[in-house]
């Protein structure tokens, strides 16, 4: 085992990709970690002219000078056998005490972590979720989605299966009424920056030991896609305004009226009194006003004479940009359903 406390004397393989590994990159590196290589994914074509471009990991990387691998697969049996094997080699040459992985996008063979287990700390994941719940690709949107009051970030010893690995470390953060996907990743991403940089070196002298997660409320947070954006009107008012704040910024909510497409990035629910609403179908457009757009939900609430409304606050026309719907419903095209 390797004792060093020192975060010099650590050597760190980094795996990420996205802003949310770039944090945690920048506290290891703001902390004197020694940080010897970078694996993030291959460049992606990105704006207006699909131009290729770095991933936030791999430019702070270079600003570094830290030597990056950019593998199209792990997988030596896989689809690019030579990248795989190229990285193996790379890994074993290295020497490195441990690999922190953060929002990375390509899976660990066992391979990788067999190469960090002989004698070393092992594989380390910064998981956004108070593991086992919302094991998975996007545990920071599913939590909101969901209802869950609270989230944070796992410490993770890595092993084969999908996020089930032992926890070195946990810290929760509250979600509030108002939190959207994109405060919640940005508050989290910090926080898991600053618990790997307080947690690694302990964990490579072997003085924090994992502990197994439970085998209760496991949950998957399975990856986003566009379509799943889509406003479902069946669902309740306050399950459709979850999931608006949850895909904030992306990929984002959106429905169809009158053959246009309007993204919604903020909403509330609300219950109007029946009969008032009783015979509008779900996904009907009950009242536009400068205070929103009222759109009738699927749910009635039982015994109580009232129904489940979506009042939408700020609104973006395709093409257009986010806005308060007092300041523009008028020239939104949008009118009452009768």
């Amino acid at each position: 085992m390797n004792n060093a406390v020192n975060p010099r004397d650590i050597k760190v393989v980094f795996a990420g990709t996205p802003h949310f590994a770039d944090a945690a990159l920048q506290a290891l590196l703001k902390h004197g970690f020694n940080v010897v290589a970078v694996f993030t994914q291959p460049d992606r074509p990105s704006g207006r002219g699909l131009k290729l471009t770095p991933s936030p990991v791999k430019q702070t990387a270079l600003a570094h000078n830290i030597p990056v691998h950019q593998p199209r697969s792990l997988r030596l049996d896989g689809k690019y056998p030579d990248d795989a094997l190229a990285a193996q080699m790379a890994l074993d040459a290295l020497q490195a005490d441990v690999m922190v992985v953060a929002a990375y996008g390509l899976i660990l063979p066992q391979w990788t972590l067999d190469v960090f287990n002989a004698q070393r700390s092992g594989c380390i994941n910064i998981h956004a979720s108070l593991l086992p719940r919302w094991r998975g690709a996007a545990p920071i949107q599913r939590a909101i989605a969901a209802g869950d009051t609270a989230s944070g970030v796992c410490l993770m010893h890595m092993d084969i299966g999908l996020d089930t690995g032992a926890v070195y470390a946990q810290h929760s953060m509250a979600i509030t009424p108002t939190t959207t996907g994109g405060d919640l990743h940005d508050a989290l991403a910090a926080l898991g920056a600053d618990m790997v940089c307080q947690h690694l070196p302990a964990i490579v002298a072997g003085r924090i030991i994992a502990t197994p997660q439970a085998e209760q409320g496991i949950s998957y947070a399975h990856k986003l896609l566009r379509e799943h954006g889509a406003l479902d009107w069946n669902k309740s008012a306050t399950e459709l305004a979850n999931q608006i704040r949850a895909f904030d910024p992306t990929p984002g909510c959106s429905f169809e009226h009158a053959a246009q497409v309007y993204k919604v990035w903020a909403a509330h629910a609300m219950l109007e009194a029946l009969p008032h609403t009783n015979d509008a179908p779900a996904g009907s457009i009950i009242a536009v006003t400068a205070q929103g757009v009222d759109i009738a939900c699927g749910s009635i609430v039982q015994d109580s004479m009232q129904r489940s409304v979506l009042r939408i606050t700020q609104i973006q026309k395709e093409g257009g940009k986010r806005m308060p719907v007092a300041a523009c419903w008028q020239h939104l095209g949008l009118s009452v359903v009768s």
